[in-house]
């Protein structure tokens, strides 16, 4: 799914905005592509984003959209894409007609990023989530878009979980701890805020198996402490960073219609993290 005409600018709402990375490499995608619009970040706090939407609207804009508005803006859109629809959530916009059309990439971030990890697929893999949001619901779709078929999941509660793989039309097997859960399984993956900030882990390392992949959603410019950890265990691991450039790099497509160098975009995020 994409934009039919360019967005005039692009921006990323959300509330706090200014921690986001997306300015850095998008920006640096479109000067690389030789496109002309700028990508901003620009907070908006709850009781404006309706009228900022209709600005936008106005502007023919399009973007991103990050927390708390995800669902707001999901749910004031027009037209969505059928991955949005199914997800329940959406993180790209833009503007067809006046009209607000929504699509979701982090899906595309996921796919990405398990496929790297696990070259051989999962198919046939056990595979444990971690948390029940909504970038959970990306997961159990991006598995399931894998053929995986043993997904196991672990949240506080267990009722969302349930009722969010029901949603997204996926199946699972919920487990009351995480030590249970992950107990067996090739690729465990962090979609909780565990590791944010702090050197919280969402499990020692050392109680995964012996040849499981560590995926954790959370990125920090230093990588995570679980992945760290991980890492120091001799397990392949990776952070949220492929998962971010992959999934802006979709977006990228969907307002452009045109491929963006990921290199580009990765290359901007590093300068940016030791500066």
């Amino acid at each position: 799914m994409r934009a039919p005409a360019y967005p005039s600018r692009l921006v990323i709402l959300g509330h706090p905005v200014a921690q986001s990375r997306s300015p850095i490499f998008q920006n640096a995608a479109l000067e690389y592509a030789g496109l002309t619009q700028r990508y901003t970040a620009l907070d908006v706090a709850p009781d404006a984003l309706a009228e900022t939407l209709r600005v936008l609207a106005t502007e023919h804009a399009g973007g991103n959209v990050t927390m708390p508005h995800k669902q707001a803006v999901f749910l004031a859109a027009h037209r969505t894409s059928a991955l949005a629809a199914r997800v329940g959530s959406m993180n790209t916009f833009w503007h067809e007609d006046g009209e607000l059309v929504g699509h979701n990439t982090d899906v595309a971030g996921v796919l990405a990023t398990v496929r790297a990890l696990c070259p051989t697929g999962v198919r046939d893999a056990q595979c444990t989530v971690l948390g029940a949001g909504g970038a959970a619901a990306a997961v159990f779709v991006a598995l399931d878009e894998l053929g995986c078929r043993n997904i196991r999941v672990c949240a506080r509660t267990a009722s969302r979980a349930e009722l969010l793989a029901e949603r997204v039309r996926v199946n699972i097997k919920v487990f009351d701890t995480v030590e249970a859960a992950v107990q067996g399984s090739a690729i465990v993956i962090n979609a909780t805020p565990i590791g944010m900030r702090g050197n919280e882990v969402p499990i020692a390392p050392a109680r995964l198996s012996p040849n499981a992949v560590v995926f954790d959603l959370v990125y920090r410019p230093d990588t995570t402490p679980w992945v760290r950890q991980a890492r120091l265990q001799g397990l392949r691991a990776e952070d949220g960073l492929r998962m971010l450039i992959e999934q802006g790099a979709e977006a990228f497509r969907s307002w452009f219609n045109t491929e963006p160098s990921t290199d580009i975009m990765r290359r901007a995020i590093g300068a940016h993290a030791v500066t």
